[in-house]
């Protein structure tokens, strides 16, 4: 009877050892079967989630748009006086909700070209006004037209799967020609999804083809999104730094005189990238600029959360699931004596005429698809190792500490 007990529990503690042994070898062997599944599912070509999901995102992606309007106009124009503006908006159009178009693969060079059409619908009840609302602001067309934004070409990752939807060209220049030297590389992705299995560590890039330059984005914190985790990627306030700070913002400095000799930050001239119009970019209320730059103008109130530009990716898939690209349109007015509005004044102005919030957060339904597809079986494989680890060691422990008493007490 004692041999059976004693056998029983060293059995029970050999089942333990397995089970413990199983989990901790269940643990690399799961880890190579989510990358191997990553990587076939990541490639865009027919039939895999990334491409169903890249061809049309299925997210709702708005675009909003606030006008500063100008209140005091004639006193600038006579006095020189500081600009006094109100926001008002949002004025809402629902945006990307078109599918990509002339898919072409091409099998040598392992890249994927398409056209993205641009299509924007207004959307009355999330807007404080109608389009045909008028507003005092400087002389510049502003349009949402229905057109494609040129040819695309990105790696489709059959060969590499960290090159998967890193443009390779657009509109069939690898180098932009509004910029010199190695300003004008596009760099990244166009935002929507980065290549897989991103790390905290990661900067990463994306091209936004209606300012003519890339950005970066780095780690800022962890969240839950609809009860999927993933990593929010931060635009930093050095993206806008100056030369000084940033030496490869060189080429977004060629006016010496407002920028005191590319000294100030926080605005950057891609004036080039609009046909040659004074035409300037910044964060939403001049939020991370130099103070001399909203100085002239009365009515800015920046502040982190409404303003800055951030990207919520699944680090494992490197989708972004959740997104709010903020930017300001500013243009640069100097005093001119040709100009019968300019004869008065006797400074520049950096001037506010508009700023754009696109946002867009993975819907319900699919939220629900990418659990049960990605994230509920990667967490439901480390809740078996960690069961089968953990089962296994309180079995083992267990058994031989009771064999271990046993043979104690035969010993006595």
């Amino acid at each position: 009877m004692g041999c059976d007990r004693n056998c029983g529990l060293i059995a029970g503690a050999v089942i333990g050892a397995v089970l413990a042994v199983f989990g901790g070898i269940l643990m690399p062997v799961g880890d190579m079967l989510i990358e191997k599944t990553v990587k076939k599912e990541a490639v865009l070509e027919e039939g895999t989630i990334a491409f169903k999901s890249w061809v049309k995102t299925g997210t709702e992606v708005y675009r909003q748009v606030w006008i500063f309007d100008v209140q005091n106009p004639e006193e600038v124009a006579v006095n020189s006086s500081k600009i006094k503006v109100k926001q008002r908006g949002p004025y809402t159009y629902r945006v990307r909700y078109l599918a990509k178009e002339n898919i072409t693969q091409d099998s040598e060079t392992h890249t994927v070209s398409f056209l993205q059409p641009n299509g924007a619908i207004f959307e009355p009840s999330l807007s404080v006004g109608t389009e045909n609302d008028t507003f005092t602001v400087l002389n510049l067309a502003v349009a949402y037209h229905n057109t494609a934004d040129g040819v695309y070409k990105v790696f489709n990752g059959k060969d590499d799967i960290s090159k998967v939807v890193i443009i390779d060209t657009h509109k069939g220049k690898k180098h932009l020609s509004y910029w010199p030297s190695y300003c004008d590389m596009i760099n990244g992705t166009d935002g929507a999804s980065f290549p897989p299995f991103i790390e905290k560590t990661r900067v990463l890039q994306f091209f936004s083809a209606d300012i003519c330059r890339s950005f970066y984005a780095v780690f800022g914190a962890e969240i839950n999104l609809k009860g999927i985790p993933v990593y929010r990627f931060i635009l930093p306030s050095l993206a806008f730094a100056s030369p000084l700070q940033i030496p490869d913002n060189h080429c977004f400095c060629t006016e010496k005189i407002i920028s005191k000799n590319c000294t100030l930050y926080g605005v950057l001239d891609i004036g080039k990238c609009k046909g040659g119009k004074p035409v300037y970019i910044s964060l939403p209320h001049f939020l991370h600029a130099s103070p001399e730059i909203a100085e002239p103008v009365e009515g800015l109130s920046p502040n982190e959360e409404e303003h800055s530009t951030y990207l919520d990716v699944e680090p494992i898939t490197g989708f972004t699931l959740q997104f709010a690209k903020r930017l300001q349109i500013n243009i640069l007015v100097k005093p001119g004596k040709s100009i019968g509005a300019l004869k008065g004044l006797k400074q520049n102005y950096m001037v506010p005429v508009l700023w754009l919030n696109e946002t867009g957060t993975i819907g319900d339904e699919k939220a629900e698809m990418f659990r049960n597809q990605v994230t509920g079986k990667i967490e439901l494989l480390g809740l078996v190792e960690m069961i089968l680890i953990s089962v296994g060691a309180v079995m083992f422990t267990a058994f031989m500490i009771s064999y271990c008493a046993c043979r104690l007490k035969s010993v006595k």
